[in-house]
């Protein structure tokens, strides 16, 4: 026999969670739309590696394999505006350089000499080294090919030279990603329980009428969390070269730059979501609704390029993503402008577009 006023309490709990069309969403549709995000996104399969190969116009054996490569659904053809193999992947415009030796690579494996030089990006280790993989099968497998059944087994050697994570260690490629998660996390959540903490407590309509402007009321709700913010990027940073000994080739001013427009997009997103909640726990829902398949869509657990064209531009609306772009660029290549500005210019209009949604839906829920 149950007992009657835990069934009353069982009941009314049930009704007042249900009865809420905003949390009946949040219950039953946000999982099924997240675990779909999820199981799309999570992929740690290496693919659509953005491949350059220089060698001599008449090097037919070199063509054979970038032909192949190409071909094998791992990697697609990478851009090359200039003849400089390292600034190619410094600038994003390659992820894997190969370049074959002068004169061609058949005849040196003629000579004895085969060697083909392969420079990878190792800021993602584990990228890198299923780049690493992919190129030596598919290169042993071109030479196997063209050898007669008469001839010995030729044998071509690969130089890997890995480019801004030559040790290959993975908190290189992972610490500036939680970074942005951290920051993410806090402002996202903190901004939107603090204001509806307000509406919980009741002081919210003493704001209302209180004999202060919407935008002093918005500003003073909100500025606070956006310094307290960026106190923490110094901390963070701080730590992370300490512990992590994460290397910092960059400039201070673009990591505070790129930092100032991603707090003020988040706390303007957390402000925006107080709007609808009621209370601190719809609150604190709504900023892990957003937050969850934001962290899927940002790259920082597995590369953007694993995800279907239709989630790929979902991610284009998400902060995180330029974020964690500008991080890892800043850090370990060292703020590189052909990344650094069209990442900067994106998250600089999603800051401005989340701000005039919040301010709007603010005034909306003042009047």
């Amino acid at each position: 026999m149950i007992n009657p006023t835990l069934k009353g309490f069982i009941k009314k709990e049930l009704l007042q969670a249900l009865r809420d069309v905003r949390m009946r969403t949040m219950l039953f549709l946000m999982p099924v739309i997240q675990i779909i995000v999820f199981g799309l996104a999570l992929s740690t399969e290496v693919k659509n590696i953005r491949l350059v190969v220089f060698s001599d116009p008449h090097d037919s054996l070199a063509r054979d394999i970038e032909s192949r490569a190409l071909a094998s659904g791992w990697f697609i053809p990478g851009r090359r505006p200039f003849e400089d193999p390292p600034q190619l992947i410094q600038s994003g415009y390659a992820d894997a350089v190969a370049i074959a030796p002068r004169g061609g690579l058949g005849r040196s494996i003629e000579r004895g000499e085969g060697r083909i030089q392969l420079l990878v990006d190792a800021t993602n280790a584990i990228r890198a080294r299923g780049i690493e993989n992919y190129f030596n099968a598919i290169l042993q497998n071109v030479v196997e090919d063209q050898r007669s059944d008469t001839e010995p087994l030729s044998i071509v050697h690969m130089e890997i030279k890995m480019l801004f994570n030559p040790s290959m260690r993975t908190p290189v490629y992972l610490v500036p990603g939680v970074m942005s998660l951290i920051l993410g996390l806090l402002t996202v959540i903190l901004t939107a329980m603090s204001m509806a903490r307000e509406k919980e407590m009741g002081t919210f309509e003493t704001l209302i009428s209180a004999p202060v402007s919407k935008w002093e009321v918005l500003l003073g709700k909100t500025l606070p969390f956006v310094i307290l913010a960026m106190i923490d990027v110094p901390l963070i940073v701080g730590a992370t070269l300490g512990i992590f000994k994460i290397p910092f080739r960059g400039e201070v001013w673009e990591l505070f730059i790129a930092s100032f427009f991603f707090i003020c997009t988040t706390v303007s997103v957390g402000t925006l979501i107080s709007t609808f909640a009621k209370n601190q726990q719809q609150a604190m829902l709504g900023g892990f609704i957003f937050l969850f398949p934001a962290i899927q869509l940002s790259g920082v657990m597995a590369p953007l390029d694993n995800i279907p064209l239709f989630f790929k531009w979902i991610s284009y609306l998400n902060p995180l993503r330029f974020f964690v772009t500008l991080l890892r660029n800043i850090m370990l290549k060292g703020g590189e402008p052909s990344v650094f500005w069209p990442n900067i210019g994106a998250l600089a209009l999603l800051c401005a577009l989340s701000i005039l949604l919040a301010s709007r839906r603010f005034q909306k829920t003042l009047n």
